[in-house]
């Protein structure tokens, strides 16, 4: 759609970065948002935001509808197209902070690490600091200003509570190349998790896209959602639960999750789709998902790479409770 149009109240300063992908989030109106106004609408699908943040975009001009800057109080029709262009706020820093990190692998062009359960990604309202990302920029003393300045060097994202691989670009061909072999399903992702029940071994390719009732959670929806593809695989099961391999062959947000409970397995621990009762009877404090394995080309030597992440304590008693071999 070419270059944005802002208003002339948008600013850029020291203190108050704004950042602009070339493509920027996007949405689309599904008919039950429709007669809605932007600024909730929008609040709705980025849960992450408030709605007074919007209203701020809105009036800055970051935020398009169809095209064209829009005012908070226009109601959106079935199949407009909504285009966002985040701002940092006031209170998220980009400042480096000396958090250790686990890495799995280093060069001059990337670095993936074990991301603990319980780390968030990059800053956020209501994360502002102690993220990823904070820790990238003091580990990465020449880290390349690539992405968005909220995200620098982030290909990919995991959950705040899903530990396992995660990977960033150094560089910005590095950045360029990686994004697209995530975006072009080049990238071999496997993940282990303790769900309750025995899901079958199966292929579920089941699409997803927000809950028409709950905004901030994601379901599957036989239309209107988007492709999703994952591979199941039962390692070993007793009575009431079982570790699963699961193959995401798309990358659509919480999309383990949201297939396994659509199977009627639940990862364990999980607080939005999964059973709050078992979670606490279980003791499972947080969701019991791993990102176990990423295999890729490396953007720049094009040498093979298989990163694995050691298990976390957690999931490890688990699967020692289920009698399975890891090694």
């Amino acid at each position: 759609m070419g270059r944005y149009k802002f208003s002339q109240s948008a600013k850029l300063d020291a203190n108050n970065l704004w950042l602009c992908p070339l493509t920027p989030d996007s949405l689309s109106v599904q008919p039950d948002e429709a007669g809605q106004r932007i600024d909730k609408l929008l609040a709705l699908n980025y849960p992450l935001f408030s709605r007074t943040y919007f209203q701020k975009l809105i009036e800055d001009g970051f935020v398009l509808l169809n095209g064209q800057p829009v005012k908070k109080r226009v109601a959106a029709e079935t199949d407009d197209e909504i285009e966002v262009c985040f701002q940092l706020t006031p209170e998220s820093s980009l400042a480096p902070e000396a958090i250790p990190l686990d890495i799995l692998y280093e060069d001059e062009h990337l670095i993936a690490v074990n991301k603990p359960a319980g780390m968030v990604v990059h800053p956020a309202p209501g994360h502002p600091n102690g993220t990823f990302v904070n820790a990238l920029l003091a580990h990465c003393q020449n880290l390349a200003p690539i992405g968005d300045p909220l995200r620098p060097g982030i290909v990919h994202r995991l959950d705040k509570e899903t530990s396992g691989v995660l990977l960033a670009a150094k560089t910005p061909l590095a950045h360029q190349k990686l994004v697209h072999a995530f975006a072009s399903r080049q990238m071999e992702k496997t993940y282990l998790a303790i769900c309750l029940g025995r899901p079958p071994n199966i292929t579920v390719d089941a699409p997803i896209g927000r809950h028409p009732v709950h905004r901030k959670e994601m379901a599957v929806l036989p239309s209107g959602g988007k492709e999703a593809v994952s591979r199941i695989e039962v390692l070993a099961f007793n009575e009431t639960v079982s570790l699963v391999l699961v193959r995401p062959h798309t990358g659509r947000t919480h999309q383990i999750r949201v297939h396994l409970k659509h199977l009627g397995a639940p990862v364990l621990g999980d607080p939005v789709y999964g059973r709050p009762k078992c979670n606490a009877e279980k003791k499972a404090s947080r969701q019991l998902l791993h990102a176990y394995r990423l295999q890729f080309t490396h953007p720049v030597t094009l040498e093979p790479l298989s990163l694995a992440a050691p298990l976390p304590v957690d999931l490890k008693e688990w699967i020692v409770r289920l009698g399975y071999n890891t090694n």
